[in-house]
């Protein structure tokens, strides 16, 4: 019952800030600044409000209050602490807005700035679950049910990797109106059957609050989009992509569940490597892949169904993968 709660508590605060925050972005003439090197059948896209994220990061900070009182007061933060893991991100990416709306251009922090920061707070939130006792530097594998053991060292890596690798990967998905929410979705909904199978309410109560908030975040992003996440709602979101991942302690599922981010990220890495590699030949019509896509004639829409689509099956299948794992 609380997960319902936690969902239909999140869809309203965050539908209802919506209604409110729309209107102020538009006052304060925060407007996306589209890339002139980005596809120019976006520009008409200009000024569309960004930052639309807070109003889904508040959603999601009072369904936690309202639906994890009670297990607050028992002691129990687990949900907490994947919440304020992923604000850190959504932090760090509202500066980045911010900057880019301030200087009306698209480029916001320095990649070595953004790169720094999530990276501080990647390992700061590993060493925060090791000190709490709710993480192992034993690394379950999905679908073979066993685990491999770590040194604290190289799981600390590793995880920081993952993190930074993961919340990039997110934020390059969100390129078209609604994509990132629509394949983030079956995403938390796939944290919020595997929390309740394992006995974690706690986090059950973040993914069910994220997926609730996302919900209603489509309402007004969904497309023609009416407003932007912008990099403070995709930071955000990749940070609460891998960190209940991490809090789950199943990190290797990220690449199965985030089937469409891995092929987001990666065709961006190919096509800027092959570009350099061949000297200014490319493998994509455009990268990332979504924008490849576009140029073949897929719609926005098309795009947004299709991705959802393939990201829900794909969870299905993690699932099955991670059901047996024996949880002490």
């Amino acid at each position: 019952m609380s997960l319902i709660v936690s969902f239909i508590v999140a869809f309203v605060v965050s539908a209802v800030l919506g209604k409110v925050l729309i209107p102020v972005l538009r006052a304060l003439k925060a407007g996306q600044s589209i890339k002139e090197i980005g596809p120019t059948w976006h520009m008409s896209k200009q000024g569309t409000p960004t930052m639309g994220g807070l109003m889904f990061i508040a959603g999601i900070g009072v369904a936690l209050i309202v639906a994890g009182w009670q297990l607050m007061l028992y002691g129990h933060v687990a949900h907490l602490l994947v919440f304020l893991f992923a604000l850190v991100f959504g932090v760090i990416g509202f500066v980045d807005d911010y900057e880019k709306v301030k200087h009306h251009h698209n480029t916001g922090l320095t990649a070595p700035q953004k790169f720094l920061l999530q990276l501080s707070a990647s390992i700061a939130f590993t060493v925060l679950l090791r000190h709490l006792g709710l993480l192992t530097p034993n690394l379950y594998i999905p679908f073979l049910g066993v685990e491999l053991i770590l040194s604290w060292p190289v799981y600390m890596v590793f995880a920081a990797f993952v993190m930074v690798a993961t919340v990039n990967a997110v934020n390059i998905t969100d390129g078209v109106d609604g994509l990132a929410a629509g394949v983030t979705i079956p995403v938390a909904l796939f944290y919020v059957a595997v929390a309740a199978w394992y006995g974690y309410t706690e986090l059950g109560l973040f993914a069910a609050a994220l997926a609730g908030g996302l919900t209603a975040f489509l309402l007004f992003n969904f497309h023609p989009a009416k407003v932007f996440m912008g990099d403070t709602g995709s930071l955000f979101l990749g940070g609460a992509v891998c960190g209940m991942a991490f809090a789950l302690n199943i990190p290797l599922i990220i690449p199965v569940i985030g089937i469409i981010y891995v092929a987001e990220v990666l065709s961006d890495i190919i096509q800027v490597t092959y570009f350099k590699l061949s000297h200014g030949k490319r493998i994509f019509r455009m990268a990332p892949l979504h924008h490849h896509l576009e140029m073949g004639g897929w719609s926005e829409v098309k795009l947004f169904c299709v991705f959802s689509l393939i990201t829900m099956l794909m969870c299905l299948l993690a699932f099955w993968g991670v059901m047996d794992r024996i949880v002490l």
